[in-house]
């Protein structure tokens, strides 16, 4: 034991005397005192702080992207190929355009309120209802504005007695309403989108007598395919 001698001329031992082979203190005693006299904090560089807050921002923006995600609920895209389906088989025993053309236009409100009602019961299922009217809004922006211009074609057309043009004018702008929507939403959304617009594409060069077909086709079929798949592989 090492012995240090005071100016009384006292001995007194060292607070700690073990040493290692090679005169150094073990790992232990060096663990020891470093819990018990910590270095002193050194302040952060302000490059760490920026860094740190570009993550926080690109953390903030995925989970708004996702949110985007939960927003689509399969089963609420299978409810509207349901309605769809319904209305394209009766639009096939319709006696005239005219009346299969208002055939679709009372469908489409109730496949629209299938696909909401879809939506809000996948966010209550996950707690996500928080997140759902900011992916509304994105989903909105991008999908509405051709679907107004599709409606105001439509009347157009009706004025001039061109009907025929309207199964092809209806899937190809809807394909890009959800193609452009399916941007904030998972892959197989806008999968859907490039199947209609491959159906009004077909449309376009069709006999006038494949319209009601076509639209079965796209608003019943691609609904119903679709659908359940998004609901099995993203939650509802």
């Amino acid at each position: 034991m090492a012995l240090l001698r005071t100016n009384t001329a006292r001995p007194c031992a060292l607070q700690y005397e073990v040493l290692d082979a090679h005169g150094r203190p073990p790992y232990a005693l060096l663990m020891r005192l470093t819990a018990e006299h910590p270095p002193a904090p050194q302040d952060q560089p302000p490059q760490l702080h920026a860094r740190a807050m570009d993550n926080l921002r690109f953390i903030r923006t995925t989970m708004e992207r996702a949110a985007g995600i939960t927003a689509v609920s399969g089963w609420g895209i299978a409810g509207t190929g349901a309605v769809g389906a319904a209305a394209g088989l009766l639009a096939l025993q319709a006696p005239d355009d005219a009346s299969r053309l208002i055939l679709w236009f009372a469908a489409a409100p109730v496949a629209l309120a299938a696909s909401v009602v879809g939506a809000i019961w996948k966010a209550r299922r996950h707690d996500e209802l928080p997140t759902l009217a900011a992916a509304a809004r994105k989903l909105a922006l991008a999908f509405l504005p051709p679907m107004c211009a599709g409606a105001l074609l439509t009347l157009a057309l009706w004025r001039t007695a061109a009907l025929d043009v309207v199964p092809a004018l209806w899937l190809l702008l809807y394909g890009t309403a959800v193609v452009a929507g399916g941007a904030y939403s998972v892959r197989a959304v806008p999968a859907m989108g490039v199947g209609f617009l491959a159906l009004g594409a077909v449309a376009v060069v069709a006999p006038a007598s494949w319209g009601d077909l076509l639209l079965l086709a796209g608003f019943g079929g691609l609904h119903l395919i679709f659908g359940p798949y998004i609901a099995r592989r993203h939650g509802g």
